[in-house]
């Protein structure tokens, strides 16, 4: 064969194989865009997390529930609830951050009912379930004729508290270990309102407390009421000092007694210093 031809013949060939040749993946530039940093690029924007001193946040801990973390800080617990976008009180899981203080800007906002389907059971998280439900009844329609402008409430002082139920003290103001005293009576013994204001919580959503109230007072005060047989008032209800609101029971207590506290703001206080002739 001539050199000629056999050179046309490769040439040939090689134009075949070509042809029938897959054609190769295209090309990405994955490299970040003009100014970005690869390591920058690769990292994805998160929500700030609280320092471990930011006393506007609380970290969820094994056995809390929404209630009792609202309790501890002085809040309602709706108002908890609707400060971190919660609409079921009992999804809440262990290392969440909540935030526990009123957000900046929000002074002043009405918080309503949490929203729920029907009535729901306080699970404290890492426990056994609560022994009775706790109320978060649906988020009420506003009822504007029926709701005229409150008159100016008056302060609550320490002269203004009473004793809750009649009975002697059986145990003492003692922190951290009792947060209140214990009150001695028998099973269906009236509970009253120490003071006048308004029911934040009924049910028994914090373990060790059994059934119990909680009512807001004015001037940062605020008073529990725990361990009940029966309750006789409803959230968000106003009450008049002296007003019955439950009956003594033994509900999460080896005993019939009343478990009394009354705190200012987060903290609570011994309250045989704010009772009449104590």
């Amino acid at each position: 064969m001539s050199a000629p031809l056999a050179a046309a013949l490769c040439a040939l060939l090689l134009a075949a194989g070509c042809a029938t040749r897959p054609d190769s993946a295209p090309v990405v530039d994955r490299s970040p865009p003009s100014g970005i940093s690869r390591s920058s690029a690769a990292t994805t924007p998160s929500r700030v997390t609280p320092k471990p001193d930011d006393k506007d946040y609380y970290t969820v801990k094994r056995g809390d529930t929404l209630y009792s973390i609202a309790l501890e800080h002085g809040a309602d617990y709706r108002e908890v609830a609707d400060w971190n976008g919660l609409d079921d009180p009992t999804r809440i899981y262990v290392g969440q951050q909540l935030r526990v203080t009123e957000p900046p800007g929000r002074a002043g906002v009405q918080v309503g009912a949490v929203r729920s389907q029907s009535r729901i059971e306080a699970r404290p998280l890492g426990g056994e379930p609560a022994r009775t439900e706790a109320a978060a009844a649906a988020k009420p329609k506003p009822d504007t004729s029926a709701a005229p402008e409150p008159a100016a409430r008056p302060s609550v002082a320490a002269s203004d508290f009473i004793w809750p139920a009649k009975g002697k003290v059986i145990a003492g103001f003692a922190q951290p270990r009792s947060k209140g005293i214990d009150i001695d009576g028998k099973p269906g013994d009236p509970i009253v309102a120490a003071a006048g204001g308004r029911v934040t919580y009924t049910g028994s959503g914090i373990p060790g407390l059994g059934k119990l109230v909680v009512i807001k007072h004015e001037n940062g005060f605020i008073t529990v009421y725990a361990h009940n047989r029966d309750i006789l008032v409803k959230e968000q209800q106003a009450v008049a000092r002296g007003q019955k609101i439950a009956e003594l029971g033994s509900t999460d207590s080896d005993r019939p007694k009343l478990h009394f506290q009354i705190r200012r703001g987060a903290s609570p206080v011994d309250p045989m210093r704010y009772l009449p002739g104590s």
